[in-house]
C-alpha cells in the first residue's frame, strides 16, 4: 500500500455513506462519464465494499468490465488506462465545480485501481503512470475473488473502513482542506480540444488526391488556434493522454468530372457518439489541382476550426456556465461579435479568473484585452485602453503565430490611435490564417473606419465569400458603406443581418431608418434610450471610443437627429476629428 491509499483512508467515511455518495453521483446528470466509465467505477467501489484494499488489476477491469478476450494484455492494450485516467479527470471536474454535498467523495489513486472514499475533495496528481500490468506486483497484488459480500463486524453501529490513528488522520484533513481551498478558488479548466482527421477516397484511384487534400487540410487547421491537431493515425485516439475533449473527423473523398466533394462526420472520441455530418463541394471548373485541394481544405478547417465552426459550438454548448479556459474564450468571442454588455461584463470576469489560474493563457490574454475595449466608458479609459495593449502584445510575443493575437494586437493599437500598426497587425492575422474569415472581416472594419474605405470594402466581401454565412464585421462595413453612399434601404436592411445591439450597430439601424423617415425609427431610438438613458450625451465619446471619421460621424449623427435624438452635433464634430 502506498503513502497516498495511506493517508487517504485516514479520512475516509462509512461504507454505507460511500455507497449514498456513489449513487447520488451517478444520478446527478452534471457528473458527465460514459456508461462504460460508470461501470468501472462501480465495480471498483463494489470490490472495495466488499474488503478489497490492495486494488485490482488492468486485466480484471478490461474483462469483466469492458468485455475484452481472456488474451488481454495491458501492455499493448492500454484501453484501461485511459478510462481510468478520464474517470479520474471527470472526478476532479465534478468535485472542483459543485464540492461535496453529501459529506463523502470518491478517489481512485494514482498508481492503482481501487476506490477511495474520504470525506472532503481531493484533487488527483498529473495521471502519466504506466500500465497496471508493468508495475510491481505488491502493487498490484490482486484481491481474492471469492471476497465476502459483508466485511467482519465492527464496533460502530455502522459499517465502516478501516481507520488509521488520529494523528495520521489529522495531517491528512489538513493537507486535503488546502486542497479544497484550491477547487473553491478555480471553476474547471477547460483546454484546447483535439482533433484526429481520417480522409479515405471512395474509389481507390482518387487515394492519391485525398491524401493530398488531407495534408492540404491539417496545414489549415494548424492554422487555426482554436484546437489542436493530432496525428494521423486513429490509434492516437486510443492511446493519447490529452487534458482537452477530443474529436474523431472521418472524410470520404469523392471526385467526378465537374467537381470534388467530401461527406464528413464529427464524433466524440471518448463515446463514440456522432455528432454531426455534413457535405462540401468545389467546383473544379478552370481550376488547377493545387487551388482545388487548397479550397477544399480552407472550408472544411473553417467548418471544423472557426470560432462558430462546428467543434467550437459543441465546446461552447456542451460546458458548464462556470468553466474556465478555452470554452471561456470561446464564448467571449461569442459576446464581442453579439454585443451583449452582460454577456462582455461575464466574459471578463470569466477571462481574469482564468489567466489567474493559467497566467500563461494566451488565448485568454487575447481575449481579455478585446474584452476591455468593449466594456462602457472604455473610450475614455486610459488604463484599460492601456492594459488591453500590454495583453495583447504579451499574447504576440508568446504565441508569435496565433491569429487571435494579432487580431487583439490590431484591436489595442487601433484604440490607441495607432492607425498603421493595427493595420500591420490585422495583415498580420490574415497571412497567419487566410481561411479565418472572422479576421480579415475585423481588418475590414479597422481599415474602412481609418479612412481606407475601397479596401475595407473589398476585404469584407472577400471575407464573407470565404464563409457560408458572412461574418459579423463584414457585414457591418458593407452595411456603412452603403449608408455613407445614401443607400439607405441596404444600409437598414444589412443592419438588421446583424446579430448584435452594440453602439454602432444600433446606431446605424436607427439612423437608415432615420434617413428613411421610417416611422420605426423613433421606437428603434427609444429602445436604445430604454437599454443605454445616455446614449444621447454620451454618443459623441462613443464616436471617439470608434474612432469614426469626421464624415461618418456626421452622417450617422444627422439620422439620429431625424429619428429624433437630440445630441449635440459641435461635440461630435470636434471629438471625431481628434
Amino acid at each position: 500500500m502506498n503513502a497516498e491509499v495511506h493517508d487517504l483512508r485516514a479520512s475516509e467515511v462509512s461504507i454505507d455513506d460511500a455507497r449514498a455518495e456513489l449513487e447520488r453521483l451517478f444520478s446527478d446528470g452534471r457528473f458527465r462519464v460514459t456508461e462504460r466509465q460508470k461501470d468501472m467505477l462501480r465495480y471498483l467501489a463494489e470490490r472495495r465494499f466488499k474488503g478489497c484494499d490492495e486494488g485490482v488489476k488492468a486485466y480484471s477491469i478490461a474483462l469483466d468490465v469492458l468485455g475484452r478476450p481472456s488474451g488481454f494484455d495491458a501492455s499493448t492494450d492500454p484501453i484501461v488506462r485511459i478510462e481510468i485516467s478520464r474517470l479520474r479527470s471527470a472526478l476532479d471536474a465534478y468535485y472542483q465545480a459543485f464540492g461535496s454535498t453529501g459529506g463523502a467523495t470518491i478517489h481512485i489513486p494514482k498508481g492503482m485501481y481501487i476506490a477511495i472514499f474520504p470525506s472532503i475533495p481531493v484533487p488527483h496528481e498529473p495521471d502519466n503512470e504506466v500500465h497496471a500490468g508493468t508495475k510491481p506486483a505488491a502493487l498490484v497484488r490482486e484481491c481474492d475473488a471469492g471476497l465476502p459480500d459483508m466485511q467482519p463486524p465492527v464496533p460502530d453501529t455502522r459499517r465502516s473502513f478501516k481507520l488509521a490513528g488520529a494523528s495520521v488522520a489529522a495531517a491528512v484533513l489538513i493537507g486535503a482542506v488546502a486542497s479544497v481551498e484550491l477547487f473553491a478558488g478555480h471553476a474547471p479548466i477547460t483546454k484546447r480540444p483535439t482533433v484526429y482527421v481520417l480522409m479515405e477516397a471512395a474509389e481507390a484511384s482518387m487515394q492519391g488526391e485525398a491524401s493530398q487534400t488531407r495534408e492540404a487540410l491539417m496545414t489549415a487547421l494548424t492554422q487555426f488556434t482554436t484546437l489542436t491537431v493530432a496525428k494521423a493515425s486513429y490509434s492516437d485516439v486510443r492511446s493519447s493522454d490529452r487534458s482537452g475533449r477530443s474529436y474523431e473527423i472521418t472524410i470520404k473523398y469523392y471526385g467526378d468530372t465537374d467537381d470534388r466533394s467530401v461527406w464528413w462526420q464529427i464524433a466524440d472520441s471518448t463515446t463514440g457518439d456522432l455528432l454531426k455530418s455534413g457535405l462540401e463541394r468545389v467546383d473544379v471548373s478552370g481550376k488547377s489541382p493545387v487551388s482545388i485541394r487548397e479550397e477544399m481544405a480552407g472550408e472544411l478547417a473553417a467548418r471544423f476550426a472557426a470560432t462558430r465552426g462546428v467543434i467550437n459550438n459543441i465546446e461552447i454548448h456542451g460546458s458548464p456556465d462556470e468553466v474556465l479556459g478555452n470554452v471561456c474564450v470561446l464564448r467571449a468571442e461569442y459576446a464581442l461579435d453579439e454585443g451583449g454588455m452582460e454577456q462582455v461584463a461575464r466574459s471578463r470576469d470569466c477571462l481574469e479568473r482564468s489567466l489567474a489560474a493559467a497566467p500563461s493563457d494566451v488565448d485568454a490574454k487575447a481575449l481579455l484585452g478585446r474584452i476591455l475595449l468593449a466594456l462602457p466608458g472604455s473610450s475614455t479609459d486610459v488604463a484599460a485602453r492601456e492594459r488591453a495593449l500590454e495583453l495583447a502584445k504579451a499574447a504576440v510575443s508568446s504565441a508569435p503565430l496565433s491569429d487571435r493575437a494579432y487580431v487583439s494586437l490590431m484591436a489595442a493599437q487601433f484604440a490607441a490611435g495607432r492607425t498603421e500598426a493595427a493595420v500591420r497587425a490585422g495583415n498580420r492575422a490574415v497571412e497567419l490564417n487566410p481561411n479565418n474569415g472572422d479576421a480579415a472581416a475585423k481588418l475590414a472594419l479597422v481599415l474602412y473606419l481609418a479612412g481606407y474605405k475601397d479596401a475595407g470594402v473589398a476585404t469584407a466581401r472577400d471575407a464573407g465569400r470565404s464563409m457560408e454565412n458572412a461574418p459579423r464585421d463584414a457585414i457591418l462595413v458593407l452595411a456603412l458603406d452603403a449608408y455613407a453612399t445614401g443607400r439607405y434601404s441596404d444600409a437598414a436592411l444589412l443592419a438588421e443581418q446583424i446579430n448584435c445591439t452594440d453602439f454602432l450597430v444600433s446606431t446605424l439601424r436607427t439612423a437608415a431608418l432615420g434617413k428613411l423617415n421610417s416611422p420605426d425609427a423613433r421606437e428603434r431610438l427609444a429602445e436604445i434610450k430604454s437599454k443605454d438613458p445616455d446614449f444621447e450625451r454620451t454618443f459623441p465619446d462613443r464616436v471617439a471610443g470608434w474612432r469614426l471619421q469626421p464624415d461618418i460621424a456626421a452622417e450617422l449623427e444627422s439620422g439620429l437627429v431625424k429619428a429624433g435624438a437630440r445630441i449635440d452635433a459641435s461635440a461630435v464634430a470636434s471629438i471625431a476629428q481628434r
